[in-house]
């Protein structure tokens, strides 16, 4: 199985040591940040420096003309990754022989929330979520198709990767985060993720719900949530609480409003990108589903994308869904973490990598070659000389 391995500039300029590094750990391509959000890094080999803090959400490349004069526009990084690090990063892993594909993070955005609060989710209690554009508004969407297409689109990328292009809601690796004191599960994660902006309102009324009503029956349903006295069963709590009907009608207008987005983001990268360039999505299968891996249709997404990357560090039960609806050279790739000290399990690679052939995973992604320790590089190297074997075809 072709295996990628996600990699940070910051892990790769200035070490010189570090693409013979990444190419030695038998993986083909690297998915390497072009345009990331904001986070403490730690760089475990690097000569010059053993940690990273990238203060805001930026692009990792000098942004381009079309942003002149535009109020939502992508931020240039500051220190951590001056001038044109993706670019620099780039070549230095393409001369080691590794091809080249962008990693580009889109609605996950403190610093514009906080700049532009008026673009932010808005809560049923009326809380915003700086760090959650809204993707229902129009000067959102039109940000967030322009900067997938150039943020993807770098010279002698061969691909891209589209992270949390749809619904972001209330789970956020935010600073101090404090918000796990109650469990909301699945359902309570859907209620507090409803959107109550004004694009979001006039899209329930269109749906025929009454957004004050809608808003006050949402606080309503996660009364026994707070309590802690609620079942969570996913899907069927949140009709048994919200009512099956506004449920329903919530979910198609959200569902419809990602999808759009999503369709409209493919094709403005597919029209900036040469031919053959591929265009994957980090995705859920559960289409109501929000975050880093956006819940999608699969037979919808994949009727646009070249395919998806999908989480399976807690197993590959997420593959199944859309190895249905893949066509011929589809890519679904599994989505491992490498990474011992932030959960992974790198010396079951090779175990983890043959039940995810078998629920449809036609490549592996490794999170994270610039975060792991020797050790764990060691694993991974031995488990995909493994993979490449004999044995293995």
């Amino acid at each position: 199985m072709k295996a990628s391995a996600f990699v940070y500039p910051w892990d790769v300029n200035g070490d010189p040591a570090a693409p013979a590094r990444v190419a030695g750990l038998g993986v083909e391509q690297v998915t390497l940040a072009a345009a990331y959000h904001s986070t403490r890094t730690l760089t475990p080999r690097h000569p010059r420096h053993r940690i990273v803090t990238a203060e805001y959400a930026a692009a990792l490349y000098p942004p381009g003309d079309r942003w002149t004069g535009r109020g939502l526009r992508p931020y240039p990084a500051g220190r951590w990754a001056p001038g044109d690090a993706y670019g620099e990063a780039a070549r230095a892993l393409a001369a080691a022989g590794l091809e080249v594909h962008t990693w580009v993070v889109l609605a996950h955005n403190s610093r514009l929330g906080a700049e532009h609060p008026d673009i932010s989710v808005v809560n049923a209690y009326g809380d915003r979520y700086p760090w959650a554009p809204c993707i229902a508004q129009p000067a959102t969407r039109a940000y967030l198709v322009d900067l997938a297409a150039e943020a993807a689109v770098r010279p002698g990328a061969h691909g891209t990767e589209l992270e949390s292009l749809g619904w972001y809601g209330l789970q956020h690796l935010h600073a101090h985060d404090k918000t796990g004191g109650v469990g909301l599960g699945e359902a309570g994660q859907y209620l507090m993720a409803l959107c109550f902006c004004p694009a979001c309102r006039d899209g329930y009324g269109e749906q025929g719900l009454a957004p004050d009503r809608l808003a006050a029956s949402v606080r309503d349903a996660l009364e026994p949530l707070w309590r802690g006295t609620a079942d969570d069963e996913g899907w069927p709590t949140v009709v048994k609480l919200l009512g099956e009907e506004p449920a329903a009608r919530t979910r198609a207008w959200r569902e419809e409003t990602a999808g759009s987005l999503q369709e409209e983001a493919v094709a403005a990268v597919r029209a900036a990108a040469p031919a053959g360039f591929r265009i994957l999505l980090h995705a859920d299968p559960v289409s109501h589903h929000c975050g880093a891996n956006a819940g999608v249709d699969p037979a919808r997404v994949l009727a646009v994308a070249d395919g998806v990357v999908v989480p399976c560090t807690g197993g590959t039960g997420l593959l199944a869904p859309f190895a249905v609806h893949a066509r011929e050279g589809t890519v679904i790739a599994a989505n491992l973490t490498v990474v011992s000290g932030m959960g992974g399990s790198p010396g079951t690679l090779a175990q983890d990598a043959a039940r995810a052939r078998a629920q449809g995973a036609t490549e592996l992604r490794l999170y994270h070659a610039g975060l792991a320790s020797d050790d764990d590089l060691d694993a991974v190297r031995e488990a995909l000389s493994a993979l490449s074997g004999p044995a293995a075809r």
